[in-house]
């Protein structure tokens, strides 16, 4: 890699570099358990970077066009978004799995039930994350996953229309219409 990624904080923190502003290592987060998971703030933001600065953590970086171009031809950084990926998605009691033709699919898992009355109620903030998230997977060439988990927050919304709101789903639904 260039000299110019190598400083590029995004890209150090991923490839386990560099820590975040906060001082802590991607593994570190990665192996946070549920609650931290939901009431640290400023993790979010350095897991999936947007271009957009953000309102709520001024000292995470946002990403650029070479960034964006990185994880787009780096297996690696890919694989490491994917993992952070499943943190977040065994937060929320949902799971990813291969389908027919390596079809990315997200479901429910075991959990589900227990960690949706963590997160699905109005106006919850767990919502912006979601929507992040959604950003992020497409802006770095993971539109798959991020599909994936779109259908299966279709799914949600439609079982949880009350609670969640039309307003929430427009906006996931626009993060994977770019």
């Amino acid at each position: 890699m260039s000299n110019s990624t190598k400083q590029n904080k995004i890209l150090a923190f991923y490839l386990g570099q560099q820590p975040d502003s906060q001082g802590r290592a991607i593994d570190d987060i990665w192996s946070w358990d549920y609650e931290q998971l939901e009431c640290v703030h400023n993790y979010i933001q350095w897991l999936f970077p947007l271009k957009e600065k953000s309102r709520f953590n001024s000292s995470a970086p946002t990403l650029d066009d070479e960034v964006i171009q990185a994880f787009r031809t780096s297996e690696e950084l890919r694989n490491s978004l994917v993992k952070s990926f499943n943190v977040l998605l065994a937060f929320y009691g949902l799971k990813c799995h291969e389908g027919e033709n390596a079809e990315i699919v997200i479901i429910k898992s075991e959990e589900y039930f227990s960690r949706k009355t963590e997160w699905i109620e109005r106006f919850n903030h767990n919502y912006l994350r979601l929507t992040r998230i959604l950003t992020s997977l497409t802006e770095l060439g993971l539109k798959n996953y991020a599909l994936a988990l779109f259908k299966c927050l279709d799914e949600i919304y439609n079982e949880d229309r009350e609670s969640i709101g039309f307003e929430t789903y427009t906006y996931w639904k626009n993060a994977v219409s770019s």
